[in-house]
């Protein structure tokens, strides 16, 4: 029988195969059976300390797998876990506590102290689990414990969970505000996971290298995929490129996920003959891939296929290109994946012919629930599917994505652009909005506006352009203010300083206009 609970997808293969290794991190192996009795345990613990059905449990932890533990045994105590990226600072982390009402944190001791000046203003947060603390230190009025202490708890009822009930809010960036929860059910999980175990072909020998954050669609599926065929799952967090061609050799890796600046820079290197001859599929997702780089690889890679994808956080996956089609196609982002339909309509809601640009709309069980406490952009991106059978009762939602695409007489997608103005910098998505806001924070600017500027090994570079507040500006000054405030991923990559910024005739800063005339800022930079 195959899962209906994201958990499930860990317990049933414990059941089967209980000495099968599921995760392993520096060498250390967990086991399946091993895997779930830890679960169990914080499952248990979670729910001594009070944690509700679809409350919210949020996990700040580096790759490691207690973090792993942590989420899906959140899942299995029949709450909601929140993956947030290890990389993300004290600003970012109170937002998204306070805007899906996180009841536990579970984080290391070294980030609960950066954290705690913005805790006492989390409201609902009741407790913090501290990974590796021996005598958790009080933070506020919370209730803090060890990790033995929470899996330490006694055994006791959990609530009855269904495949649609809340699992996981995803937290992603959009064009405009702060980052927004994107709520997947069991369903969208569970379905995700053997879809897209189905394409990739994914069995129990297969090693999968986890690279991606498990705050990111990819990066969590890169697990529910391996837990779906049984398989392991390395998890890795790297500082270097050839770090992770060491890793597949000494682990004997089967399949990467990674997004285009990893690629880029693994092109480049030299692989050893047994990593060549372990890896047997990679797949790309997070933005386009470069010609050049798809090329360096195959030569690279003889034996490895080749998997593009296309995802939407909304809708978990979305469409993937065989590597059959790669020399027919290779500028296709491909054809829809199991259990899932995509299509390109009009705005008026009718289908588009083959080569007609419109806007990709993507339904069935992968469509995730919405987003958390935004009922306006929810409505605005979840709408009815097109072409549904008039009389019914209820429509079904489709997730309007906002990108522009197009279908070819054969049925493949092909990417053309985005409506918004996100910025897409080595794989993760980034609000304009959020790096202006930090832009202003400092005090020195009195106009900013942050755009994405093609970048040969970035995809786009976060850059700032500012209208100085006072005499004695200093670039230097404002770009070590924003590392100060942001991931490093999110901050401005170069300052431009302009003395008036072009408007347009709505008298709002021209956004296009400046992108237009930076076009060429990176273009001496080798990929």
């Amino acid at each position: 029988m195959p899962a209906h609970l994201v958990h499930e997808l860990i317990i049933q293969q414990a059941e089967h195969s209980p000495d099968a290794i599921a995760i392993s991190h520096r060498q250390a192996p967990l086991s399946y059976a091993a895997l779930a009795e830890s679960l169990q345990g914080v499952a248990d613990g979670l729910r001594n300390l009070g944690l509700g059905a679809a409350e919210r449990v949020a996990v700040y932890l580096p790759k490691r797998l207690k973090t792993v533990c942590a989420l899906f045994g959140t899942a299995l105590a029949g709450g909601v876990f929140v993956p947030i990226n290890p990389l993300l600072k004290p600003p970012q982390v109170a937002h998204i506590l306070r805007d899906c009402n996180v009841r536990i944190l579970v984080t290391a001791p070294e980030r609960a102290e950066l954290l705690a000046p913005i805790l006492a203003d989390c409201h609902d947060l009741r407790a913090v689990v501290l990974a590796d603390a021996v005598e958790p230190r009080p933070l506020h009025h919370l209730e803090t414990l060890s990790w033995d202490g929470l899996v330490a708890a006694p055994t006791g009822a959990r609530p009855r969970r269904i495949d649609v009930d809340m699992a996981a809010i995803l937290y992603t960036s959009g064009s405009t505000g702060k980052p927004k929860g994107v709520v997947l059910s069991h369903r969208n999980l569970v379905t995700g996971a053997y879809s897209v175990a189905e394409y990739l072909h994914n069995h129990p020998a297969d090693r999968l290298l986890a690279l991606l954050p498990l705050s990111f669609d990819a990066g969590l599926s890169q697990l529910t995929t391996a837990f779906a065929a049984g398989a392991r799952a390395v998890l890795m967090d790297f500082l270097l490129a050839r770090d992770v061609v060491r890793m597949v050799e000494r682990e004997h890796i089967t399949g990467i996920t990674a997004v285009p600046p990893l690629w880029i820079q693994l092109a480049q290197l030299a692989w050893p003959q047994a990593a060549q001859d372990s890896l047997r599929y990679l797949a790309n997702t997070g933005g386009a891939m470069p010609k050049a780089t798809l090329a360096a690889l195959r030569r690279i890679l003889p034996k490895t296929q080749v998997y593009l994808m296309y995802g939407l956080t909304e809708a978990f996956r979305s469409t993937y290109l065989a590597p059959a089609e790669l020399d027919r196609r290779p500028d296709s982002i491909g054809k829809a994946i199991p259990n899932a339909e995509v299509m390109i309509v009009r705005e008026d809601g009718s289908l588009c012919a083959p080569g007609e640009p419109g806007e990709l709309v993507h339904r069935g069980s992968l469509v995730a629930l919405g987003y958390w406490n935004d009922p306006q952009r929810t409505a605005e991106r979840f709408r009815p599917a097109p072409g549904q059978p008039t009389g019914l009762p209820m429509a079904e939602l489709a997730v309007w994505s906002g990108d522009t695409a197009r279908l070819d007489e054969a049925g493949f997608l092909y990417f053309i652009g985005r409506k918004d103005d996100l910025i897409k910098t080595s794989g993760y998505r980034v609000s304009p909005t959020e790096v202006e806001e930090v832009l202003y924070a400092s005090g020195q600017v009195s106009e900013a506006v942050a755009l994405g500027i093609p970048h040969p090994v970035l995809g786009q570079a976060v850059v700032g352009v500012v209208k100085p507040a006072a005499p004695g500006f200093a670039a230097s000054a404002l770009l070590a203010y924003c590392k100060q405030q942001l991931p490093n991923f999110m901050a401005p990559l170069e300052i431009v300083v302009r003395e008036r910024l072009p408007r347009n005739p709505n008298d709002k800063i021209d956004r296009k206009a400046l992108t237009e005339e930076l076009q060429h800022l990176f273009h001496g930079i080798e990929s």
